[in-house]
């Protein structure tokens, strides 16, 4: 299957993954080819389901707090924070240029 650019920027900015060199397109390429098997199952009269387990009955354990008050703890796990707030990345990655983007899809 041929990785375009436009696939490319619509996934980045989906997943906010950075495909900014060969090998994340080449991994990309093959991970749409692993998917690509499901089109090979034979799934003609099957319905659509929500859950594998939607005929059964969850049952749900109490939300009992054992522990608390360790913010200062947790935060110190944080690469980044604001506040009292976790950064998440790859949010603040910068997504590559078209151009840029172009040139690893040539060379792969």
């Amino acid at each position: 299957q041929v990785v375009t650019v436009e696939v490319l920027d619509h996934l980045e900015q989906l997943a906010l993954v950075d495909f900014r060199d060969a090998e994340g397109v080449e991994r990309l390429k093959k991970a749409i080819q692993f998917a690509d098997q499901l089109h090979e199952v034979n799934t003609e009269g099957v319905e659509p389901m929500d859950s594998v387990l939607e005929d059964r009955c969850l049952y749900l354990r109490e939300d009992d707090v054992t522990e608390g008050n360790c913010t200062s703890e947790l935060l110190k796990n944080a690469r980044e924070k604001v506040e009292e707030y976790f950064v998440a990345p790859p949010g603040n990655i910068p997504l590559p240029k078209l151009e840029e983007r172009e040139t690893f899809l040539k060379g792969s």
